[in-house]
């Protein structure tokens, strides 16, 4: 018997055969994920073990109790018209949900509906005696036998946001788009008197409106979209009055009773905008900016009208008649004259002219002098950047700019009214340079270096300056700062990849030598890894931890209320703040069996602020204040911590349906004396006229379990 042997090889028409058929089937499953987007909606019910007031603020599940667990994600496609449908919820069963339903019709029309949620609890426990909480009139509890009862008070805003909306295509290359949102604020807010230690919650009940109406060219070359913002906030509320139960009414003008407090003012603003872009060339273009807004304000001032001792000053004005016109021009090119270089500049000019007339809000009824005048503050800014990146050989990339900045700004008027230095003019330049290479196939990096410093002007000076002149603020002080960023990506294997980065800045507050007061120089560093390994298919492993560490070092003085010499200083705090900041994350993914698949995460984070002060007295006053027989003390150290496992377990029970089980456990601890007294406890408000204590419970664990049923299609 004769054997025939028949070899088959792989001809360059065959190969090209199998890869554009195998590169089509793997087109067509992108195709069809991108077409067929598959569905799912998820069912089910958690419950966590203890209230946890703390983390709680975050994800909406504050108390002890049951939650419902519902999601969905809707995503259907008409073929024969173009037409999506997509439904998307989230926490549909909690107090912070999200729902959304857009409908599209690719080149042509389309709309949306979203409606949103957001909670906001406070984590703070109050007790006290208050009537009246979430209404313009409350009664404080007062004391002796007039006290009222004391109970718990909860204080929460909630925030539900409506958006609709639509855009069509009106010509080749012309979309008309609109977009509207209201917002309805409502709730309680922690709140105080100001003038006397009474506790009082502020009403929130307002809302507020934004329009926008867009039209878009996009052209090969020009791309241009003008159209119109505005907004509008409306108050329910106008003023909140607090009643001490038992006091006399209306009481003294150092303690009115009731004591009106006013609330935020109705006010809108309107802008009209243009944004465009060019490509003169392929490797040149240029952008262009415009806009033009008017806020105002112009709400009859509520307090206006109320009797003695709580009447308006009688040359205050009824109406503000608040104005600002805020004027925007910004210039950007960009180009890449070789294919080596690119480069990019942009100019930008921002114009705030605040035209509210100047007032005399408070003075004496009787001479009609006088004291406190509106300030109106105006200011213009001037800023450009210039940038220039180069490929050097050997994989470098070379990056260079500088950026700079000039802003004159309006002093007030009255110097007898201000109580700081002012600088009427500031200039910054920041100088930037980095380099970057792609050092292999798998590893990457890039170190950067920037350089600022701000200038001011004269300072303008308050009034008694031989104490007030010696104050240097924070946000026009002299300032040089130096910041470096290091950054790496290492992929050596498919299976595994890192992201290592560091970034260290240092200011240096130029404190001139009459003006001691005020920061001295601070520092921030950022140290973070993030790393994944995948051991197969099936199971891997993520890991990150970062270390951040911010300080900042500052003189500051005290000295009597009326003093008005520089020898009056009588204590000189030299305090070094810093806040620490260490975390650290590990996460695992893996699939038992094809159907069962299971993960973990743990999570540590610890944040501590500590005060570190240095007192020299030069006078009588002692260091630390005595009160009510306690005597203060050096702030200590604020410690929180959190620790968080969590599990899931997800079983496939059939093709397109999943049930899925979640356990976490959670541990938050803090040590932070913010409402606490120097011995340890509570904080109290006025203990003859008031007794409100506020609280926060020191250690939270809680442990939550939920199942869900996810059911999914296309």
């Amino acid at each position: 018997m004769k054997t025939i042997t028949t070899t088959f090889r792989l001809t360059a028409v065959a190969a090209a055969l199998i890869a554009a058929y195998g590169s089509a089937s793997a087109q067509d499953d992108e195709i069809k994920q991108l077409t067929e987007p598959d569905s799912s909606i998820s069912v089910g019910a958690g419950y966590w073990s203890n209230d946890r007031q703390q983390q709680g603020v975050f994800d909406g599940m504050r108390d002890d109790h049951g939650y419902a667990l519902i999601d969905a994600d809707v995503v259907k496609r008409d073929d024969a018209t173009g037409t999506w449908f997509k439904f998307k919820g989230d926490s549909l069963g909690l107090e912070s949900r999200k729902i959304s339903v857009e409908v599209q019709q690719q080149g042509n029309m389309g709309g949306f509906v979203s409606y949103s949620r957001i909670p906001r609890e406070s984590p703070l426990e109050i007790r006290s005696g208050i009537r009246g909480v979430g209404s313009e009139r409350m009664t404080i509890s007062g004391a002796g036998a007039s006290a009222l009862p004391f109970h718990d008070v909860d204080l929460a805003t909630y925030r539900d946001l409506i958006h609709v909306g639509f855009s069509k295509n009106l010509l080749k290359d012309v979309d008309l788009k609109l977009s509207f949102k209201n917002e309805e604020k409502n709730g309680s807010r922690h709140w105080g008197m100001g003038s006397q230690p009474l506790f009082i919650a502020e009403p929130i009940d307002s809302t507020t409106q934004q329009l926008d109406v867009t039209l878009e060219y996009s052209g090969e070359k020009l791309q241009v979209a003008g159209g119109y913002a505005g907004s509008w906030y409306r108050n329910q509320n106008d003023m909140a009055f607090a009643l001490v139960n038992g006091a006399a009414q209306p009481g003294s003008t150092s303690s009115p009773n009731p004591a009106p407090l006013s609330l935020p003012l109705d006010n809108e603003a309107h802008q009209f905008f243009l944004n465009a872009g060019y490509s003169f060339t392929p490797s040149t273009r240029g952008t262009l900016k415009v806009s033009r807004s008017v806020a105002t304000q112009d709400e009859t001032i509520p307090s206006i009208g109320l009797a003695a001792p709580n009447n308006a000053f009688v040359g205050a004005p009824s109406k503000l008649d608040g104005e600002i016109v805020t004027s925007l021009v910004e210039l950007g090119l960009s180009s890449r004259p070789t294919s080596k270089l690119s480069l990019n500049a942009n100019l930008r000019y921002h114009d705030v002219d605040d035209n509210t007339p100047l007032f005399g809000f408070v003075g004496n009824n009787t001479t009609r002098a006088v004291t406190v005048h509106n300030t109106p503050h105006s200011y213009e800014t001037k800023s450009g950047k210039v940038e220039a990146s180069y490929l050097l050989p050997e994989r470098f990339k070379l990056i260079g700019g500088v950026e700079f900045k000039d802003q004159d700004r309006s002093a007030p008027k009255f110097v007898d009214e201000r109580y700081v230095p002012f600088a009427e003019s500031i200039e910054e330049t920041t100088y930037r340079l980095q380099l970057r290479r792609s050092m292999s196939e798998t590893l990457n990096g890039s170190i950067a270096f920037l350089h600022s410093s701000r200038d001011g002007s004269a300072r303008v000076s308050p009034h008694d300056p031989e104490i007030f002149d010696a104050i240097n603020p924070l946000h026009i002080a002299d300032r040089t700062r130096n910041k470096w960023r290091l950054s790496l990506d290492w992929a050596p294997v498919e299976a595994f990849s890192m992201q290592f980065n560091v970034e260290d800045s240092h200011d240096d507050y130029q404190r001139e030598n009459d003006r001691p007061f005020g920061l001295k120089d601070g520092r921030a560093t950022l140290v973070s890894i993030d790393a994944r390994y995948a051991f197969s298919d099936n199971w891997q492993v993520t890991g990150w931890a970062s270390h951040d560490v911010t300080r900042a070092k500052q003189l500051a003085g005290r000295w009597a209320r009326d003093s008005d010499e520089f020898s009056d200083i009588n204590l000189v705090k030299d305090a070094d703040l810093k806040d620490t900041g260490n975390s650290v994350g590990l996460g695992l993914r893996g699939a038992l069996t094809p159907k069962l698949k299971i993960g973990a995460d743990l999570e540590w984070t610890r944040t501590e602020s500590s005060y570190d002060e240095d007192t020299t007295v030069t006078g009588t006053l002692p260091v630390f204040p005595t009160s009510s027989g306690v005597t203060g003390r050096r702030l200590p150290d604020i410690e929180n911590r959190l620790t968080r496992l969590s599990m899931f377990a997800r079983y496939a029970i059939r093709k397109n349906a999943d049930v899925q089980l979640d356990l976490i456990h959670e541990r938050w601890k803090t040590d932070d004396w913010s409402w606490s007294f120097a011995d340890g406890s509570n904080f109290t408000y006025g203990t003859t006229t008031d007794g409100t204590t506020v609280s926060i419970k020191p250690k939270q664990t809680a442990n939550f379990i939920g199942a869900r049923y996810i059911y999914k299609f296309q």
